[in-house]
């Protein structure tokens, strides 16, 4: 049987043709008949590839992904540490170590110390007399000459009103900036409602926008003063001429004492209030007020609530110590209205005030004289004043006494405890020796007006002052003919009315302003780190300066 019926028979070489159909008919008959086809199943086909074998043989993969990629995790740290010192070993030579012991020759040095001997002496000599490193202190720490504005308080409805700040205090802890709402310049005084208002700059979340305390004050509050002692204690003069005490611990009803208007009240605005010791009762204490009525008035707290007058003084014309140095004057028709007061330092009995008629005097609580009679009154007025200074050429607004002074009592004058200062509506600041009537010298600060003048309580050579232009701080060891820096309290150039330094944190100065806003200045170590001999330098000057 042929494996495929396609392919021819294979026959022996010479042997004879068969007949195929084409050539024989009956062949072609043959062919035609039943029986010549049948079924019949043929076995499947392998034919091998020799492509894929070729291919695998020499390890071509043609495929579309990448073959897998193996990673590794490998530690950089050794896992021995091991300490190598840097040290150099000592060297086994002790000839050549570094460390070996010098050898002196002591006669020599003996011969040249005895040769350069009377040099020495005399340089030294000469440097002990001289003066060209005084005043120099080494300072390691870093220097911080700017002067910043850390916080700008305000109380928008006193702002509305177009109210004034006319008084800053802070309280005994450092912590709380008062300040009272007026006005200096003009309105209906006596029936527009006022504010104090405080702000605790250590609190969380403080909003200068909103103060931790208003009080609704019925009248103009001209002044305040925070209790030395007890910080939530705050006493405030009114233009009405009344003293009220509010304590800011009570939010129901903060007043405790106040004067009412009596016999004893100032008949005109108060000024300034002071807190002074009471010397029977510890644990109590005074309240001082002054007046452009010219009284100088001491209360003392009650128990019903109410300050009762316990002494005052009177300023008259007439009873004015006149000075030959001083022009004369119609002292009769000299105004005596009294508008600021400074205590000394030094001796608690003495103070110096100020006038609208553009004197400052000397005054003593000791003083007997009676004052000329007044009408009204249960305490009889005295007359404390001693002694007057050179005038201003317009009112004295405020007056300040350095509080720096030594503690020996035979120092020759003018010494820095005798001294004070002094400013008003000419622009000057003067200089004073409580001991002359001159003074020691005359600064023309500003064009307009000087409302306030504070001596620093960390540096005897420094000051500022509250001016129609905005504060001005004072190194006399930089400068006495002009301010160190000058300060721009807002955009609008409205003048500053008050200022306070801060007591407890030296670095901070608060100043309030015509715009009814109190910015609080951080200063620069420059103002409050005091150099050597900064006392002496005071006092050499005030000398040079009388000379």
């Amino acid at each position: 049987a042929r494996p495929f019926p396609w392919e021819p028979e294979a026959r022996a070489v010479g042997a004879p043709r068969a007949a195929t159909a084409g050539s024989d008919p009956r062949a072609r008959r043959a062919l035609s008949g039943p029986g010549m086809f049948a079924d019949r199943t043929a076995p499947g086909a392998d034919v091998q590839s020799l492509w894929r074998s070729a291919r695998s043989a020499r390890c071509e993969a043609k495929t579309c992904q990448t073959g897998k990629i193996s990673t590794a995790e490998a530690a950089a740290q050794s896992h021995t540490a091991r300490d190598a010192a840097v040290q150099t070993e000592q060297s086994k030579d002790p000839v050549q170590d570094f460390q070996q012991e010098v050898q002196v020759d002591y006669s020599g040095l003996l011969s040249f110390l005895q040769r350069v001997e009377d040099v020495v002496i005399k340089e030294l000599n000469k440097n002990w007399k001289s003066h060209a490193f005084d005043g120099f202190e080494v300072n390691w720490t870093d220097q911080d000459e700017t002067v910043l504005c850390l916080h700008t308080l305000s109380y928008p409805e006193a702002q509305d009103h177009n109210l004034q700040v006319t008084s800053v205090s802070w309280n005994a802890t450092g912590s709380v900036i008062a300040c009272s709402y007026g006005r200096l310049d003009n309105g209906d005084w006596s029936t527009e409602k006022s504010y104090v208002c405080t702000w605790n700059l250590d609190r969380r979340g403080l909003n200068p926008q909103h103060p931790d305390l208003v009080v609704d004050v019925p009248s103009s509050v001209m002044c305040l003063a925070f209790h030395p002692s007890q910080p939530s204690l705050i006493a405030g003069g009114l233009f009405s001429g009344e003293l009220v005490v509010w304590d800011t611990s009570r939010t129901e009803d903060p007043v405790i004492w106040r004067t009412g208007m009596t016999d004893d009240t100032h008949t005109d605005p108060v000024y300034q209030v002071n807190w002074l010791p009471d010397t029977k009762h510890r644990n109590h204490a005074r309240l001082l007020s002054v007046a452009t009525d010219g009284k100088i008035l001491v209360w003392r707290e009650e128990r019903d609530g109410r300050l009762a007058l316990a002494e005052g003084f009177a300023i008259v014309a007439q009873q004015i110590p006149r000075s030959t140095r001083l022009k004369k004057v119609a002292w009769g028709e000299a105004a005596v209205g009294v508008t600021s007061l400074s205590f000394s330092h030094f001796d608690p009995g003495v103070f110096v005030v100020g006038v609208e008629g553009g004197y400052s005097l000397r005054c003593s609580t000791a003083a007997q004289s009676p004052a000329l009679p007044r009408p009204g009154g249960s305490v009889p007025l005295r007359a404390p004043a001693e002694l007057a200074f050179s005038p201003h050429a317009g009112p004295v607004y405020s007056v300040s006494c350095s509080p720096f002074h030594r503690q020996s009592c035979f120092l020759l004058p003018p010494s820095p405890r005798n001294l004070f200062l002094s400013c008003g509506t000419d622009g000057q600041v003067h200089l004073h020796s409580m001991l002359q009537t001159q003074p020691l010298f005359a600064l023309q600060l500003s064009k307009k007006y000087l409302f306030c003048i504070c001596w620093s309580p960390v540096r005897p050579l420094v000051f500022a002052a509250a001016s129609g232009e905005g504060v001005h701080l004072f190194d006399l060891a930089r400068s006495t003919q002009k301010p160190t820096v000058s300060l721009k309290q807002s955009l609008s150039h409205c003048p500053v009315y008050c200022l306070e330094f801060n007591t407890k944190h030296t670095r901070l100065l608060a100043a309030g302003d015509a715009a009814g806003t109190v910015k609080v200045w951080q200063l620069s170590s420059d103002f409050t780190e005091q150099g050597p001999r900064e006392m002496s330098h005071l006092e050499q000057l005030a000398s040079e300066i009388m000379d």
